[in-house]
């Protein structure tokens, strides 16, 4: 391969490497921020609230989750949600616990599993966050779309950008040896 071959194929590279950098660095960011505060939500109250501790761990003593459901949808009666918003019962057995958490803005309500006494209600920020991180808050085909192009983008970011170092140092090796 000739220095002149190589050296329009660096420039060409470095123009697109630059564009699509540009382009990637905001799903980048926008992926980090939102990365870094997941991360803490486990340790940061206002992004998920914390996990109560029920009255009783007995498995065997717990209610129906039909109850836990009634139970949380009347402590969140004033927000207008209905069976049609849960999004999904978690059960923590080591806490004596059920989340029932509803996916019309992200509510938790914390049930003792045993005594279906209200522990907790509370907005879950982190469930948001997640879904801006992933992409999914647009659309799950834009989930789907920015996870790729984030992907395949920065694969071809780390080729082309190890072709605009490397490329150089075999100019000036070809240029030394002839």
């Amino acid at each position: 391969m000739s220095t002149r071959t190589i050296a329009k194929s660096i420039r060409g590279y470095r123009k697109i490497h630059r564009y699509l950098g540009l382009g990637i660095a905001l799903l980048l960011v926008i992926s980090a921020i939102t990365g870094i505060l997941l991360a803490w939500k486990k340790d940061v109250d206002l992004l998920q609230p914390p996990t109560q501790k029920g009255a009783q761990l007995a498995i065997a003593d717990y209610q129906p989750v039909e109850e836990l459901a009634n139970v949380a949808l009347a402590a969140v009666d004033s927000l207008n949600l209905s069976a049609d918003n849960l999004d999904r019962i978690e059960y923590r057995p080591t806490k004596g616990i059920a989340k029932v958490i509803f996916d019309t803005g992200s509510w938790e309500v914390q049930v003792d599993a045993t005594s279906l006494k209200v522990l907790s209600v509370a907005k879950r920020h982190s469930d948001w966050i997640e879904s801006l991180h992933d992409g999914s808050i647009v659309s799950d085909f834009f989930k789907l779309l920015s996870m790729n192009v984030l992907g395949i983008g920065l694969l071809f970011l780390i080729v082309t950008g190890f072709w605009l170092w490397w490329g150089p140092k075999k100019i000036r090796g070809l240029k030394k040896n002839s």
